[in-house]
């Protein structure tokens, strides 16, 4: 039996993004538990889809013994504040020294975290736990799909392994894989050989779904090539909208013997390389897809509007408005938009109260151009309280608290519904609407702010998908951002213009 200390801070930045985050935003979550130190820490990720929850089953059907240190997460945003970064790294590392004498370490991190000190988050991160616990104790580390895998990471870190799947369904179990990386280097007392390759073009994060090609083809393959070679593979298509140096598309592995995970992680390279002009992905203008969604979506089959580029899980706020315009001014029918944050409206709407009509401003706090507050008078349908728990196959037994939550009907356009929610979160999962009295599989429209984890709840019931290119800050071709730091000669887009 040995004795393991678990921590992790996730953070997914989008340095373009209009708000930062403080210390404030991970003690709300967004969606996910709020900041945990010690033994509560275990309590607040039992049962959820979580890398830690993942990872902390394995270890203790392994018989370890388990070191509750510090574990946070926020909803992506802006760059992680200096006082949060301090307060929460500065927590896990003390309590990483009081619990000493340690036989490892396994840690929750994303992998894309960008601070207002440190472009590469994860980084400074695995160098500070280094330090503390010698050269010696083995760090094993999961990953977001989306992380941005940098050297440092590399050289700090034992071992580490990304998710598989996006939507991130498979989100624990990648906690339970690097909890047996972490097992194995713990019973043959060696290191494990790795190999690493970065690519030098950047893909949207739309194109990067698993379900779709050609990444379902690259991860059918990933999973070939770990079996032919004996290694533990990962492929992280990245984050594409943190601006530091060694942003980008990265493939790993680790395995006993160098030559075998060479050649496996060279193979998913060059797969990964031929299939550049396949990461392309067709976008519709908010008046094209709602058009489109008129025609063909019916009750039992609605037509799934992706409103990708103010995704709360992208960073941006949840609160532009251009896909809520385009569905007023078409007079769209059975439409529901969501999840649109706007905590002021929320609590007009609750001081109304259920039954009445005002006139409101939503949303377009931002700042964002070509965007602003969406006028007009609402009936107040449905109150709730943001307080329920999560059954889709990426947010599965998470416990949300979103603040106060409304659904209204538009009085210009009585077939378009909006659910109000007061805290950000993607919308992801259907328990989302269901709080508020909308079964989803009953609208012809569902209009939804995410990018691409709603695909593993809402795909199943959509006729089809169309991903919506409305303002927002999440721009869903990388090309359009006004880089500072990536490093030169990088593909702005698969095929596209090269960074000068």
């Amino acid at each position: 039996m040995a004795r393991i200390a678990i921590g992790g801070m996730q953070h997914e930045t989008n340095t373009f993004a209009p708000s930062s985050a403080d210390y404030a935003a991970f003690e709300a979550g967004g969606g996910w538990p709020g900041v945990q130190f010690g033994e509560p820490l275990f309590d607040a990720v039992a049962g959820a889809n979580i890398p830690a929850e993942g990872a902390i089953r394995a270890l203790r059907s392994m018989g370890h013994a388990l070191v509750p240190t510090a574990w946070a997460a926020a909803s992506p945003s802006a760059p992680v504040t200096t006082d949060a970064f301090e307060r929460i790294v500065g927590e896990l590392v003390a309590r990483l020294g009081a619990a000493k004498p340690l036989d490892g370490v396994y840690l929750d991190l994303h992998g894309a975290m960008v601070t207002e000190a440190h472009d590469d988050g994860e980084g400074e991160i695995l160098r500070r736990v280094r330090e503390a616990v010698g050269a010696r104790v083995p760090i094993a580390v999961s990953l977001d799909l989306h992380a941005n895998v940098t050297r440092a990471m590399l050289e700090r870190a034992d071992a580490m392994v990304a998710y598989r799947t996006y939507p991130h369904v498979d989100m624990a179990e990648t906690g339970a894989r690097a909890a047996r990386l972490l097992d194995r280097l713990l019973r043959t007392g060696s290191r494990l050989a790795n190999a690493w390759h970065g690519f030098d073009f950047l893909t949207g994060i739309p194109s990067q779904c698993s379900s779709i090609e050609p990444c379902r083809s690259i991860y059918r393959l990933l999973g070939e090539l770990e079996y032919r070679h004996d290694a533990m593979l990962s492929f992280a298509p990245g984050f594409p909208m943190a601006d530091f140096a060694e942003c980008g598309m990265t493939v790993f592995g680790y395995g006993g013997e160098r030559r075998d995970v060479d050649a496996a992680v060279e193979a998913l390279r060059a797969c990964i390389a031929d299939s550049e002009r396949d990461f392309a992905l067709e976008l519709h203008s908010p008046e094209d897809a709602v058009a489109r969604a008129k025609q063909r979506g019916e009750p039992g089959a609605p037509v799934v509007l992706a409103d990708t580029q103010d995704n709360p899980g992208a960073g941006g706020n949840g609160d532009t408005t251009g896909l809520l315009a385009a569905l007023v001014q078409q007079s769209a029918r059975e439409a529901t938009l969501g999840l649109l944050v706007d905590p002021a409206s929320a609590a007009r709407v609750h001081e109304a109260g259920q039954g009445a009509t005002l006139a409101l401003a939503l949303g377009g706090r931002s700042g964002i151009p070509g965007d602003a507050p969406f006028a007009g008078e609402f009936s107040v349908e449905r109150l709730g309280d943001g307080h329920f728990t999560c059954t889709g196959p990426m947010f599965r037994g998470f416990r949300m608290n979103l603040g106060a939550m409304a659904l209204l009907r538009s009085r210009a356009a009585p077939g378009v519904r909006v659910a109000l929610a007061s805290r950000k979160c993607q919308a992801a999962d259907q328990e989302m609407f269901r709080h508020l009295g909308v079964e989803p599989r009953r609208e012809r429209i569902l209009a939804l702010k995410s990018s691409v984890h709603f695909r593993a709840d809402f795909e199943p019931i959509a006729r089809e998908v169309l991903v919506v290119r409305a303002p927002g800050p999440a721009l869903a071709d990388p090309a359009e951002f006004r880089w500072t730091k990536l490093r030169k000669g990088v593909r702005l887009r698969p095929l596209g213009p090269v960074l000068a």
